[in-house]
């Protein structure tokens, strides 16, 4: 008979006696069925009072062998938010890191809405270059998982590949110097591993580029039978150069209005207005010769450019909290996105860039 052992010596392991003693018994993966028919006799009979403890060892290594062996597996939280502390308190012990937010905060299901998808891609692509050693195992591995539903949302939909190929670009750099250069001491996992992520990189680079977006036939009203004034405020809505230059290929007249210089003054001014350095510059080229574009992409090359998202992660500065807020559940039941003291939660909320959301988690 079994013996089930509460001490400190044998917390939760199955013993079974011997005539050299007692010995502990290891389940491995083929012994499951066995042990599954000796659990089926001894229910029958009746006799065995530790039925309850043997199912539940069996089930616990079922559960543990598919989160080692199961590399699609995720962990599930029904909270969408999570604290921000450094340091420790008498009230909270310990910190909270980077693959740790990874793994709470639903950058699943964020990829699927189109004002979250950008985010989330700059975000992966800054930790590409310089924080994806600082990820445990398991925030690896999630990483890894996401990265793999951006590239088939971007296959499936078409939408923004420039922006994951660069994060595949970088991803891959990064990898090639640390598994040829640095080797196993910065990286978790074997290195052999790491080789097949990179010829995963390689196969997802090879369908983006291979990305072949088909002409829709549109019956209706198209973008270039809209009035000159309607097209040119479409233009200046746009906060990205390359979204600009790419339009004014279409047509000789989005061409022609994506070459204006009030088009061009507009973007140097929205970018770079309020850097120090940069804003005399502005200020002191009132000339009608000036070449905004070519000042446009210098300025681009001494400083970074704003950053503009359709919905971005959220820090309340009352609890320490970061989170998705959800527009809808905000207006249907005034629900802020987390369990907020504050009198006025909506004043404590900051929204959270890419490069902060790093930033914040540097120790």
């Amino acid at each position: 008979m079994p013996f089930l052992g509460k001490d400190w010596r044998s917390p939760g392991w199955s013993w079974t006696k011997t005539e050299h003693g007692w010995k502990r018994i290891i389940i491995y993966g083929h012994d499951v069925d066995r042990i599954h028919r000796e659990i089926e006799l001894a229910c029958d009979d009746k006799e065995n009072v530790f039925v309850e403890d043997i199912c539940e060892v069996a089930s616990v290594k079922r559960r543990k062998d598919l989160n080692n062996h199961n590399t699609k597996s995720q962990f599930v939280f029904r909270d969408k938010w999570i604290y921000v502390q450094k340091g420790s308190t008498k009230e909270r012990h310990g910190y909270c890191t980077l693959g740790e937010a990874l793994n709470r905060l639903d950058f699943s299901s964020a990829i699927h809405d189109l004002r979250r998808f950008n985010y989330v891609a700059k975000l992966f692509q800054l930790i590409a270059r310089s924080q994806l050693t600082s990820l445990s195992g398991a925030a690896q591995k999630n990483y890894f998982n996401i990265l793999e539903k951006i590239v088939q949302k971007v296959v499936e939909e078409h939408y923004n590949p420039r922006l994951v190929k660069e994060l595949l670009q970088d991803l891959s750099t990064t990898l090639h110097s640390l598994t040829l250069h640095a080797g196993r001491c910065v990286l978790v996992g074997n290195v052999n591993v790491w080789l097949c992520r990179l010829d995963d990189i390689l196969k997802w680079q090879r369908q983006l580029n291979h990305l072949h977006i088909p002409k829709q036939m549109c019956s209706g009203l198209l973008l270039s039978d809209l009035p000159l004034s309607t097209q040119n405020q479409i233009l200046c809505k746009l906060s990205d150069a390359c979204d600009i230059i790419n339009l004014g290929q279409a047509t000789p007249t989005l061409r022609i209005l994506s070459e204006s210089r009030t088009l061009w003054k507009r973007l140097c001014h929205f970018h770079f207005s309020d850097k120090q350095h940069s804003s005399r510059n502005l200020v002191l080229t009132k000339s009608d010769s000036v070449d905004w574009k070519l000042l446009y992409f210098t300025l681009q090359k001494r400083y970074p450019v704003k950053e503009q998202y359709g919905d971005t992660l959220h820090f309340c500065k009352h609890c320490s909290i970061l989170f998705w807020k959800d527009r809808q559940l905000a207006l249907l039941f005034k629900d802020c996105g987390h369990p907020c003291t504050a009198n006025d939660p909506d004043g404590c909320l900051v929204p959270v860039s890419p490069q902060h959301f790093i930033e914040l988690f540097r120790f």
